[in-house]
């Protein structure tokens, strides 16, 4: 330790301010320990800031401009619609500040202490935390790590300003009049929608032989029929080989069918994974156990191999979302206060806000078979409810994976309008250890897309009312 630098003393350090991270440390602060949070950018991390917010705010308002543009159904005709960009851009940036403003008087109104700098390990009590003046040690008890991922950035594609990333797609100053897209999982096919729905002419370009790889390709087809209907261009088995930039666009070259073909556009933006943000702590320095892709190896309470230090989120394994991020760091206070808490992750689902948005949770009947249960798939369609036909949004279906001795609910997937709030339903029917008589014995209110999950449940039970 530096001469005259007095180490801060704290029960629980905690590394990363975003959605892990912040949650983390107010449910510490909740359960009585002294909590210090350190964040080298902003408050509310990617997900807040450059991630999940901005994104469904930017969806939201093309879907305004889109619906704008094509309400003739309904009897509705708009004349001469128009995007200001800067404008929506502008509301965006007001939708983040909201909320990551909310996260700072959160954790200040949990009495946690927010340090702003870089944190590097320097053993298993002690950390410094560093910016570009001073250089400060803190001794503690636990350490959480929750320091999040970046983009994976290709060789050949390196970031510019026609070379972007999720964050530069995010603000752009204008609206492309040809974007591609190179990647076609939650990020690609979301924004690669977003802007679509805004006129840009879109091209996505997918290294495997389907989009949106965690979700069934009955699912997926919906997804491929809305965008085509969009201007966009999907092209599988697809490999990406190299960008010629000008002051003015792009020409992406890449390889399908055997053959070298290319596209030229504005602007292209590639998504193709992200990298665990585990590479500038210091882990080294107190024998951290990580895989050969950064990621580090916890146990079921979020501990590392290193007893008083845990780890959540994009570093851990498992998909990078936002909300089991918030999952696991909750756990993780807990633990550290002496709770036998632990981390069950059937219950969590995943969500794309693609149009029509799909949502998951649980088993996908493929995983159940391959779990060796003796399993059912009930489905019920969205074209058969009056709310969604009142919507004029049809596309769609609730699928139930049910076990077949009991009708234990074990697994849900939702493809149509508002699957991403429907979900939660079925999450806590499979939390809860629910079955379908369980469901299906729910009142729910009428006319609601809800019923579909009601509906979906007397299917598995042999009754359904609304179909043959």
């Amino acid at each position: 330790m530096v001469v005259g630098d007095f180490p801060i003393e704290t029960d629980t350090i905690v590394i990363g301010a975003g959605p892990g991270g912040y949650v983390a440390a107010i449910r510490a602060a909740q359960l009585g320990q002294k909590v210090t949070i350190v964040e080298k950018a902003t408050l509310g991390g990617v997900c807040l800031n450059v991630g999940c917010i901005p994104s469904k705010a930017l969806i939201s308002a093309s879907q305004r401009y889109e619906s704008a543009l094509n309400s003739a159904d309904f009897g509705i005709t708009t004349e001469k619609v128009s995007v200001d960009f800067s404008k929506v851009q502008a509301w965006k940036a007001g939708v983040v500040k909201k909320l990551t403003g909310g996260v700072e008087g959160l954790l200040k109104g949990n009495k946690v202490d927010i340090v702003q700098g870089e944190a590097y390990f320097v053993d298993e009590n002690h950390l410094k935390v560093m910016d570009e003046n001073s250089s400060q040690t803190y001794t503690f008890k636990h350490a959480i790590i929750a320091t999040g991922s970046r983009p994976i950035e290709l060789p050949s594609f390196k970031y510019s300003k026609r070379v972007l990333d999720s964050t530069g797609a995010l603000n752009l100053e204008e609206i492309p009049g040809k974007l591609v897209v190179i990647g076609g999982g939650y990020v690609g096919t979301e924004l690669g929608t977003a802007y679509a729905n805004l006129g840009s002419e879109v091209t996505i370009l997918e290294g495997t032989d389907d989009i949106l790889g965690g979700f069934e390709k009955q699912m997926t087809a919906l997804v491929k029929k809305n965008l085509k209907k969009k201007n966009t261009e999907i092209v599988t088995n697809a490999m990406a080989k190299g960008v010629e930039e000008t002051e003015s666009g792009v020409k992406v070259t890449y390889e399908a069918k055997g053959e070298e073909k290319t596209v030229e556009a504005d602007y292209v933006l590639v998504t193709v994974g992200r990298k665990p943000n585990t590479d500038e702590l210091g882990l080294e320095q107190v024998g951290i156990k990580m895989t050969d892709r950064g990621v580090i190896e916890v146990d079921a309470q979020c501990r590392t191999n290193v007893n008083n230090i845990f780890a959540i989120g994009d570093i851990v394994p498992g998909p990078p979302l936002a909300h089991k991020a918030s999952y696991e760091g909750k756990i993780a206070a807990e633990v550290i206060s002496g709770q036998t808490s632990e981390v069950d992750y059937l219950g969590i689902p995943a969500v794309v806000f693609s149009e029509p948005e799909l949502a998951t949770v649980g088993y996908t009947e493929k995983q159940a078979k391959d779990e060796g249960l003796d399993i059912s798939a009930s489905k019920f369609p969205f074209a058969a409810n009056g709310r969604a036909l009142a919507l004029n949004n049809t596309d769609g279906f609730v699928k139930l994976i049910t076990r077949k001795e009991d009708g234990l609910v074990v697994g849900a997937q939702i493809a149509g309008a508002s699957a991403s709030d429907m979900i939660s339903e079925l999450g806590l029917a499979i939390e809860a250890g629910m079955t379908v008589e369980d469901i299906a014995m729910t009142i729910h209110a009428h006319p609601t897309l809800g019923e579909i999950t009601m509906e979906a449940a007397e299917v598995a039970l042999g009754t359904p009312i609304h179909i043959m």
